[in-house]
């Protein structure tokens, strides 16, 4: 990498430190409190505008998709919809129901906005550029997203409505049965590297072959197959269609968001969001190759330009996906969980296992596949998959 490759690449990290020399002299506690506020700043001020810049997106991509148009009156080509929506929310009446409990009613949207943005600090964003850097950060990651379901469980209790407790229900049924997938995809990845840091993970996937095949994880069998449930459970987790179950608007109206308006309301829509940019920033880093280039020519980019353009093609599937899917039955995203996403990720893990002790060469691969096909063929004929997904014949009463 050039000199000026060097500068692009970390100049924000030499500007963190140029700001950090302005306190030299002032005592380490002081230093380290002014680092960890400089990362939260630039972490909130990154994904807040991102946020801003998707919900237009989306509602652009939609309306592509959909043949209609998207958002085209606030502003140069609708780029200004956030800030009115923004403005919208804040001016709304905050109705709260005259029964409902009133401290777990305000807490609940609070709890859910702050655990998505804390699972975005350690995720590494470039080269020297994980906000918090610690040896166990997938473990913090999931440790900390899990109490996104208590953040659930208490805006639908606290609304004391069944409309909403159902709908809290609901939702903590799904994210329990796909948090398993979510995690069992992980070990993989965790066994093969040997640590709990992203940066590790990051720094394994190092290296090209020929300087064109990148060593990522998702280049092997078990490591595609364990994506491509990673991705699934997201959409799951991240409440997105086809498995947003828990806001049916025909059947359970927003869910646990029932009883929720104004800016309470806005916060749950942006958890949604930054939950979202979290599990695919961890995605990207698990089997993405983090922020290394694609192709070993390429490296002169910046290392946080790749990992935001991994980003971005993730975040626009959850989009493609949403304008093209149906939403599922509750039935049939539970029996999809437990009955083959399941199974499927402790294969992963022994696919992992096989790659790894014949010496991740091409032996290694083809072992892998084959472990991998094998349970997917099994699974199918077990579950009957051609028959449930045949031609639908209609009867009609004479």
């Amino acid at each position: 990498m050039t000199m000026s490759g060097d500068f692009l690449d970390q100049i924000f990290i030499s500007a963190k430190q140029w700001l950090l020399s302005l306190l030299t002299g002032a005592p380490d506690w002081l230093m380290q409190v002014a680092s960890s506020l400089i990362n939260i700043a630039a972490l909130l001020g990154v994904f807040l505008t991102l946020f801003a810049l998707i919900s237009v997106l989306e509602r652009k991509i939609l309306g592509r998709i959909q043949n209609r148009y998207g958002p085209n009156r606030v502003g140069p080509f609708g780029l200004f919809q956030p800030v009115a929506d923004g403005i919208k929310m804040l001016i709304k009446e905050d109705i709260v129901p005259a029964r409902a409990d009133k401290l777990l009613h305000f807490l609940a949207p609070i709890m859910i906005a702050a655990t998505a943005i804390l699972t975005l600090g350690v995720i590494p964003y470039g080269r020297n550029m994980t906000p918090f850097a610690i040896d166990g950060g997938i473990l913090f990651f999931f440790a900390v997203g899990s109490t996104t379901e208590l953040a659930v469980f208490i805006a639908g209790w606290g609304s004391n409505n069944k409309f909403s407790m159902l709908g809290a229900m609901r939702a903590i049924a799904q994210m329990v049965s796909y948090e398993l997938p979510l995690i069992i995809t992980t070990l993989p990845v965790v066994m093969v590297v040997g640590a709990l840091s992203p940066d590790a993970i990051v720094a394994a996937q190092n290296g090209y072959t020929f300087g064109i095949v990148p060593h990522w994880f998702v280049t092997t069998p078990w490591g595609a197959t364990a994506f491509l449930l990673f991705f699934v459970s997201s959409l799951v987790e991240s409440n997105r269609t086809p498995f947003d179950v828990p806001e049916g608007e025909s059947e359970i109206v927003a869910g646990h968001m029932t009883e929720y308006s104004g800016f309470k309301y806005a916060l749950f829509f942006m958890a949604e969001y930054f939950g979202m940019f979290a599990v695919s920033g961890l995605a990207v880093t698990l089997f993405l190759g983090g922020w290394q280039a694609p192709i070993a020519g390429l490296q002169f980019i910046p290392s946080y330009l790749w990992f935001f353009a991994k980003l971005g093609v993730l975040l626009f599937t959850f989009i493609w996906i949403r304008g093209t899917l149906p939403r599922s039955r509750i039935d049939q995203v539970m029996a999809f969980a437990w009955k083959f996403m399941l199974p499927m990720a402790f294969t992963c893990v022994v696919a992992a296992a096989v790659w790894h002790y014949q010496g991740r060469g091409v032996a290694g691969w083809l072992w892998s596949l084959a472990v991998v096909a094998i349970v997917y063929l099994g699974l199918s004929w077990f579950l009957d998959t051609g028959k449930k997904f045949a031609t639908r014949t209609y009867r009609f009463a004479e």
